[in-house]
């Protein structure tokens, strides 16, 4: 169980009116984004980062799929649209300056482009960066590690 008491399961949608005042909270940063961290709700795993704008936020509550914004692309990103590798949402929290999220997901298939199951796997080891997790999967199409 989780610290929000979820057990595993995906929240059903929030009401319209949950939805307005976390929107109200969030203070956005003057390229109209805030970062979003996913956490994998059930292990406490950090997946990745990314960032969303308020449509992002706003798909996310209302569908439970998590939407974020894509900065190279200039467009809104749907976690696993072309990958397969979704991410449902379990519980979003804002933190206490309104200004980054805290995205606990369920995770299917590895959170990162290059294959590993997080983002997160480079730490220092000895004189070096090292790798401190393999990928799961191949990369996706034309990424290297």
């Amino acid at each position: 169980m989780t610290e929000s008491g979820t057990r595993g399961c995906v929240s059903p949608p929030i009401s319209q009116a949950a939805a307005d005042a976390t929107l109200a909270a969030l203070r956005f940063d003057r390229d109209g984004l805030i970062p979003a961290v996913a956490q994998q709700h059930d292990s406490g795993e950090t997946l990745m980062l990314a960032w969303m704008n308020r449509e992002a936020v706003a798909e996310t509550l209302k569908t439970g799929r998590v939407c974020y914004w894509s900065r190279s692309r200039k467009t809104l990103w749907r976690k696993g649209e072309s990958s397969g590798h979704v991410q449902r949402l379990v519980e979003l929290r804002v933190d206490c300056d309104g200004d980054a999220l805290l995205l606990l997901v369920d995770q299917t298939g590895p959170a990162c482009h290059t294959g590993t199951r997080s983002c997160f796997f480079r730490a220092p080891r000895g004189d070096a960066l090292a790798e401190i997790s393999k990928p799961v999967e191949a990369p996706a199409a034309g990424e290297t590690r």
